[in-house]
């Protein structure tokens, strides 16, 4: 039996700094095993850089996911080349396109596969994700598989859930920032939810200023989105894992915020 962490994507600085204060204590707390983190907003102007990725690894992750703002900067990409940690969606494209969606974490007592996918509804293209985890399942020779599926259409992302319930050990949805309520077990004992959710500021819109997002939404004027600060709270989804046949024996969704910051004290 292993214990997998998923935690929602991590945006700006007081995400990291609430990943920081809060992952080390939820990894003793639930005896984790293996911690992936979504860290592709995790950088300034929602997108992540070397050194946000080192923080992020010093925090607990064993694996970085990624998702639309992965190439957003560009000093990230010779760092996704040379990391096999760091992840961005498999499905992006396949020649030209720096790093890789696929790792294996070996601990020798068990070898689990990560895999970092992206939807097609409402995003950027990309190719087919059902036809590329379909391919990608072909080549491996471990039963535990844990998806990342970095999409915005809740429909594609329980579509996803069912099309590969049996064959994977769990699949998490990123990139819509809120927590949902559909944490289960699939029928075919895969681990799912649509969407883990955001380790960011509490009092703002996916982690963007609200009063800018207000004002966006109500003119429908070009606005610069400026990441909120304040007190943060930590979202993910644990997994526990049968580590022989792969299946997900048990589902927990976390949502843990920080103690309140006072003035000056951060």
């Amino acid at each position: 039996m292993i214990r997998v962490l998923c935690v929602g994507d991590v945006s700006g600085d007081d995400g990291i700094r609430c990943l920081k204060r809060l992952l080390p204590g939820l990894k003793r707390e639930f005896s984790v095993d293996v911690t992936l983190v979504n860290g592709e907003n995790a950088g300034k102007q929602n997108s992540l850089s070397p050194e946000t990725a080192r923080q992020i690894y010093e925090a607990g992750a064993d694996v970085i996911t990624g998702g639309n703002h992965t190439f957003r900067n560009p000093a990230l990409r010779e760092m996704l080349e040379t990391d096999p940690c760091l992840l961005r969606p498999a499905n992006w494209g396949k020649k030209g396109v720096p790093g890789r969606g696929v790792t294996l974490v070996d601990r020798g007592r068990y070898r689990l596969v990560v895999v970092n996918l992206i939807g097609v509804t409402y995003m950027n293209p990309a190719e087919n994700p059902f036809y590329a985890l379909d391919e990608i399942l072909e080549a491996l020779d471990t039963p535990l598989v844990v998806v990342d599926f970095h999409a915005e259409a809740t429909g594609e992302k329980r579509a996803m859930g069912f099309a590969f319930d049996g064959k994977v050990s769990a699949l998490f949805g990123t990139h819509t920032h809120v927590q949902t309520a559909d944490a289960q077990i699939l029928p075919g004992q895969t681990g799912y939810i649509t969407d883990v959710g955001m380790t960011g500021v509490v009092d703002s819109v996916l982690g963007v200023k609200k009063e800018i997002i207000i004002s966006w939404m109500k003119d429908h004027l070009p606005a610069k989105f400026t990441l909120e600060e304040g007190n943060s709270a930590l979202c993910g989804v644990l997994f526990t894992l049968d580590e022989k046949t792969g299946r997900c024996l048990e589902v927990q969704t976390i949502r843990r915020e920080e103690p309140l910051r006072r003035e000056g004290n951060r």
